[in-house]
């Protein structure tokens, strides 16, 4: 779990400080300067280590850039608030890649699990995002931003822990089950 919780730590950095220094200064501005600054560092790094950009990792650094310079042009909080569906799209079609999930997850899950079983859980978390990003949508063009606020901070985050914390017992009860049915 660690090490799927660093990860996805890494995929989204440049996101993740965006959201911290917005909340922090209030400056729309400098959050999306930085969060660009240290998402092209973070993949400058990574290029020069030679290491394999995953293609989450690319999406994550493409969104901070992009939603960032559009952030920055349009001072909009409108677009402040539909920005989160952008993302849950872009995110849900990057999760249709058959086997995504395979990269987050621990080697005994790996020998223990079905394939089919985590590129199952891989459709269902694109399917979550995209609701996610629709109800999103709806609030965002028709709602206040109060509403959008408590969506975006405690419904839509609250879905997602809620969804890792079933699809984490459901796969650790599979394991459990096939350990104790090998042989000894």
């Amino acid at each position: 779990m660690k090490e799927a919780l660093s990860h996805l730590l890494s995929d989204f950095l440049s996101a993740i400080l965006f959201l911290v220094v917005y909340l922090v200064s209030g400056n729309i501005t400098a959050a999306a300067v930085i969060a660009v600054a240290v998402g092209l560092t973070q993949l400058g790094g990574m290029t020069l280590a030679g290491r394999r950009i995953e293609p989450m990792q690319w999406l994550s650094l493409g969104l901070v850039v992009v939603l960032g310079t559009a952030t920055i042009l349009t001072q909009s909080p409108r677009f402040m608030m539909v920005k989160p569906s952008i993302a849950h799209f872009a995110i849900a079609g990057i999760m249709l890649r058959r086997g995504w999930m395979i990269r987050y997850l621990p080697e005994i899950a790996l020998q223990n699990l079905p394939e089919s079983v985590p590129i199952a859980a891989g459709y269902a978390w694109a399917a979550l995002l995209a609701s996610i990003g629709i109800v999103n949508l709806g609030i965002a063009l028709y709602g206040d931003i109060v509403i959008w606020g408590w969506f975006i901070s405690v419904g839509s985050i609250g879905t997602k822990c809620a969804a890792f914390g079933l699809q984490y017992a459901v796969f650790r009860t599979m394991v459990r089950r096939r350990l104790a049915q090998a042989p000894a």
